[in-house]
Order: C-alpha cells, then structure tokens, then sequence
C-alpha cells in the first residue's frame, strides 16, 4: 500500500463510523425511552454484561455511568456463571449488550435474570434474536456495514453501541439534573474535582499569618508587615478591626512615583478603599473567577456578607500550589 492508499483507508473507517452514528439519530425512539426510565427508577445498580469486543465496549458505558451519577459496574458473563451472578440482587437492572443477540455466555445467564425478576435492556442489531425476544426494552444499534473490509471485525457496530451508551448517560444524567458539582465529588482526584470541592477556607491564610495594620500605622510599618507575610499586601483596620482598605506593594511603587513621602505618611492616606473580598465558603474555583476578572492577586475572606472583620487571606499562589489553576 501507499502512503495514499493508507490514508484513504483510514477516511474510508471514519466515513463508514460516522455514518453508522448519524444514522442512529432517527433510529432512536421508544425503546430508548423505556430504558432510560427502568434505569432511572432502578433502586439497585445498573449492570452490563457483554463478551469480547461488546465486553469491551460495556465497561466504558458501566464506567460512563458510574461517574455521572448512575451506580454501574461490569458483569463478565462467563464469569457470571461461574460464581459471579452473586452480584446481583433485586432492584438492580440489567443491560445485556450483544450485536447479534446470540451471544451464548449471555443468553446462559437469563434464566437467573428472570428468576430474579430483573428488568432487561437489549442492545443488539438484530431485533429478532433471542436476546431481544428475551428483553424487557430493546435499543436497536444495528448499522448498514462494518469498517473492516471483510465484514468481520466489529469495527461500526462496536462504535455506534459506545456511542449509545453514551447517550443513555447523558439523557440519565439530564433527568437526574446532576451538576458539576456531583461530576466532581466522583473525580476528587481531578482539576475539576478541586475546583468544584475545595472551598476558600481550604487554602486561606489565618491567624497570625493574615498581614493586618491599622488606618494609624506610618507607611514605613506598612512596609515590615507587608514583607514579612510575603504576601505583596496588607488589610488596612478600624479600631474595631474592621477591614476599611489594603495596601500593595503596586501602591507603594505608585506613591514613589508619585513623589509621595512614604516614612511621615500613614497608610490611611495612600490605601486603596473598599477592597474586594470573598466568603470562606465560596468554590476555590470562584475566587480565582474574581481575581482574572479584577486583575488581582490577593482577596480577604470573611465568615459571611455581614462580616467587617476578615478571618483570613487568600492569594492566587495558594490556588497554584492547590491545583486550581
């Protein structure tokens, strides 16, 4: 073969795949609907099960499932018969994935299935085949050929099964109005997980470590604190330790440029007012939001809307370390 005749093989793939999926658009109907409630209303876990490349392919939608909101696993069928059907308990419903419809390993494991009286989603191209005449809901995944050449590997089928699985997920996920928030406490692990987990009291400064002066303090006192909480800033207080301004190491290079003498002066004069700030129990995630949107490095946190008095700092260096950005 060329370098011609290869690409040409490879467009061919694609073209043959993503016909097979555009053609699942007006397949889709009843079926589809049926087991998106049965999955909807199972009080136990959603299981599927399937053999060779099918297997396969169920372990991504188990996976898909399970991540968005959906309790899934992947039940092996020849391990099924062997021991593995203890799995199952009642309320959970199955999903039985199989292009032909005869896989044997599956069609074993339908008289448990019954006797159990699990619910039954067919995926199959075949809607006369054994396993569908056996299901309770059937979604049709047949295409017109496969991208192999010679019509043996599973090559469309397999693509348009996964991106149905997909599409149960998805509409799953709709009717459950699961968030980002939920996609997240499953990926913990993430950058999204710890943008949508982690809160501004998980990263703020507190106690001793907030840079706090009051409106009295000169400008060269202003300075010792600034640097040595390392922070580029300093809240400014009232008497009653209420935050009324902050002052950065970017005001005090405006003040010099300005002429401004900076060891007669207190802080009062030069402070920039009405700082902004953010609540301890707001997402790491908009902190960092408020700190692009004001081209700002550092926010004081406060308790609540109410609060005057900050109980910490939060600077963008923190969210860095954290994994945020």
């Amino acid at each position: 073969m060329t370098s011609r005749d290869i690409l040409e093989s490879a467009r061919r793939v694609l073209r043959i795949e993503a016909e097979a999926i555009t053609a699942l658009m007006d397949r889709i109907g009843e079926g589809f609907v049926q087991a998106v409630e049965m999955m909807l209303a199972c009080r136990g876990r959603v299981v599927i099960t399937g053999i060779g490349k099918s297997g396969l392919i169920c372990q991504k939608i188990a996976s898909t499932l399970a991540s968005t909101g959906t309790p899934a696993f992947f039940l092996h069928p020849a391990e099924g018969i062997h021991g593995d059907l203890g799995m199952l308990m009642k309320g959970d419903v199955l999903v039985a994935v199989s292009n032909s419809g005869e896989t044997a390993e599956v069609i074993r494991i339908l008289p448990v299935i019954k006797r159990m009286g699990l619910p039954l989603i067919i995926m199959s191209g075949h809607p006369e085949s054994t396993l569908v005449r056996a299901g309770d809901a059937f979604i049709n995944v047949s295409v017109r050929e496969e991208a192999c050449p010679l019509g043996l590997a599973p090559t469309a089928s397999t693509t348009a099964t996964l991106a149905l699985g997909d599409a149960l997920a998805i509409a799953l996920l709709l009717r459950r109005g699961f968030r980002e928030e939920d996609f997240a406490f499953f990926h913990p692990g993430g950058s999204l997980g710890k943008k949508l987990l982690l809160r501004v009291e998980d990263f703020m400064h507190q106690g001793k470590e907030i840079p706090l002066v009051t409106i009295a303090t000169p400008l060269k006192e202003t300075l010792f604190e600034i640097t040595s909480k390392k922070l580029g800033v300093t809240g400014v207080v009232d008497g009653g330790g209420a935050l009324v301004g902050i002052f950065t190491d970017g005001d005090l290079r405006r003040s010099l440029e300005k002429g401004f003498d900076i060891l007669n002066h207190p802080v009062s004069e030069v402070m920039t007012r009405n700082p902004k700030r953010i609540l301890k129990s707001c997402l790491a995630a908009k902190a960092l939001h408020r700190m692009e949107e004001h081209s700002i490095t550092s926010l004081f946190v406060f308790d609540d809307e109410e609060s005057r008095v900050p109980v910490g700092i939060l600077h963008i260096h923190d969210l860095i370390k954290g994994g945020v950005v």
